[in-house]
């Protein structure tokens, strides 16, 4: 099986809401892990909300990306918006890219979560069925 870490600062939207899709949609190809580099401590509720939308129930706990330093993954993704916030950098192994997604917890509208969930929906399988 592939593994895929999906990596941002806070580890409560972005990350976590790719994590659930890809188990949920290509779990039999790929493991998805999320983690931040100063994670927020939480899943955000309408993070898990816009996923229960989609029939994703993801209880996801907020990870630190040191956590997986040693694991040997096939792709790590940052899905930071690099416009508005420092994306962190993987030090670890596995192949390397950047998708920028706007973090919707900086409106809190419900609305805005299920436009990046949608988008991530979207790019990242895209991305995963022809990796």
């Amino acid at each position: 099986m592939k593994k895929v870490l999906f990596l941002c600062t806070g580890n409560s939207c972005r990350s976590q809401m790719a994590e659930a899709i890809v188990n949920a949609r290509l779990g039999d190809v790929w493991e998805a892990i999320s983690a931040g580099t100063k994670p927020a401590g939480y899943v955000h509720p309408k993070a898990l909300a816009a996923l229960s939308e989609i029939g994703i129930r993801h209880e996801g706990r907020s990870k630190r990306a040191v956590e997986f330093q040693d694991v040997d993954f096939d792709l790590v993704v940052t899905v930071c918006d690099s416009a508005a916030e420092e994306c962190p950098i993987w030090l670890g192994k596995g192949k390397r890219t950047h998708h920028s997604f706007p973090d919707p917890a900086l409106t809190d509208d419900i609305n805005d979560f299920r436009k990046v969930r949608d988008d991530i929906e979207k790019v990242m399988l895209e991305l995963l069925q022809e990796a």
